[in-house]
């Protein structure tokens, strides 16, 4: 432990499209909500298997995303004003038609995300989702092979949903103006939904699993074996404690509910024949939710100041805090638990 572990390093740790993918929502900069509105449209875009649309084409998906946002979250974007913006509330608000949406929205939505779509950490990625056709009259975006790899992914349903909490966490943290300081997101065992509480007033903000699943590229925290997290599959996946819960009652100052304590798991590694129940992860496990924290803290999103708070500001700090956390679950629970591997390793 004490690493700080990189996007990086999450994006080369087994390399594959969905992963480049994923870092693009997930480790992008969000100085506005225009990359998920685009990356929700290349997804509708790929399942009607578009090879190539016009700007005038890609206008329709991408404002109807922005504007269904908006009805909910007011704030999408950290500049002050956005004619593009004005004009989506516009519509919403019946003050202008569709045709004046679609119009603004191919004038002034796509000026800088369809460039700033493929940069990470300052640079771009090695794969492309869409290559960028303004050679002509008619402005157009042509879509690779790559976004059509994405289907072949076995739950590759997971990404929309991604995409969604990812954007519900931004908006979030835009919308309380606090997205350098505490926001402490809080999780609901009952429903499996990330909650805050704002002057007294609690607010749902998205699926745990959703917001998860990214960050362990759509697989199983312990055995690597693919997870969905539609909750109408039988196969759904669990959000399992990393350190029990039955610890709670002789630690009641450390929150087991915790994002920090949270994993994805199969329900075969959480609960079943050799399932891992009430027993303490192998220290080999330990070093993977440390190194799974990180790359959530090195997102920068709301979960990040509420992982700080609740294991420390610095990465010596984090990784005290777990080896503390093991040490006294073993002491209590005594026996350790592994599973096999079903796949390769990938974080």
């Amino acid at each position: 432990m004490e690493k700080e572990y990189t996007i990086e390093e999450f994006k080369q740790t087994n390399p594959c499209i969905s992963s480049y993918w994923r870092s693009i929502n997930l480790f992008g900069k969000n100085v506005a909500s225009y990359k998920f509105a685009l990356a929700l449209s290349l997804i509708e875009l790929m399942l009607e298997k578009r090879s190539s649309v016009t700007l005038e084409e890609l206008a329709v998906p991408f404002s109807r995303n922005i504007c269904q946002h908006l009805k909910t979250a007011p704030k999408q974007c950290t500049s002050r004003s956005s004619q593009f913006l004005d004009t989506c509330n516009a519509f919403n608000n019946n003050e202008i038609s569709y045709e004046q949406l679609l119009h603004t929205t191919v004038k002034k939505g796509f000026n800088h995300v369809i460039d700033a779509f493929h940069i990470v950490n300052n640079d771009t990625l090695p794969i492309q989702f869409y290559q960028k056709d303004y050679s002509a009259k008619t402005k157009k975006i042509i879509l690779t092979d790559e976004i059509f790899k994405l289907a072949d992914e076995k739950f590759y349903n997971n990404l929309v949903q991604e995409v969604q909490a990812r954007w519900k966490l931004v908006e979030t943290a835009w919308e309380l103006n606090v997205s350098r300081n505490l926001l402490n997101v809080n999780y609901n065992e009952e429903n499996n939904i990330f909650y805050i509480d704002n002057k007294l007033k609690r607010k749902n903000i998205t699926s745990a699993r959703a917001a998860l699943n990214g960050y362990q590229k759509g697989k199983c925290f312990y055995c690597f074996d693919d997870i969905t997290i539609d909750t109408k599959n039988k196969e759904v996946c669990d959000v399992d404690h990393f350190f029990p819960y039955a610890l709670q009652k002789y630690i009641p100052n450390i929150n087991l509910n915790g994002v920090w304590n949270l994993v994805l798991s199969c329900t075969n590694c959480n609960r079943g024949l050799q399932g891992k129940f009430a027993k303490v992860p192998v220290k080999e496990y330990l070093q993977r939710l440390y190194k799974r924290n990180e790359y959530l803290i090195s997102s920068h999103h709301p979960l990040r100041e509420t992982l700080i708070t609740q294991m420390g500001n610095t990465v010596e700090k984090r990784a005290l805090f777990l080896k503390e956390m093991d040490k006294i679950a073993i002491d209590y629970l005594i026996h350790r638990w592994q599973t096999q591997s079903k796949g390769k390793k990938i974080f």
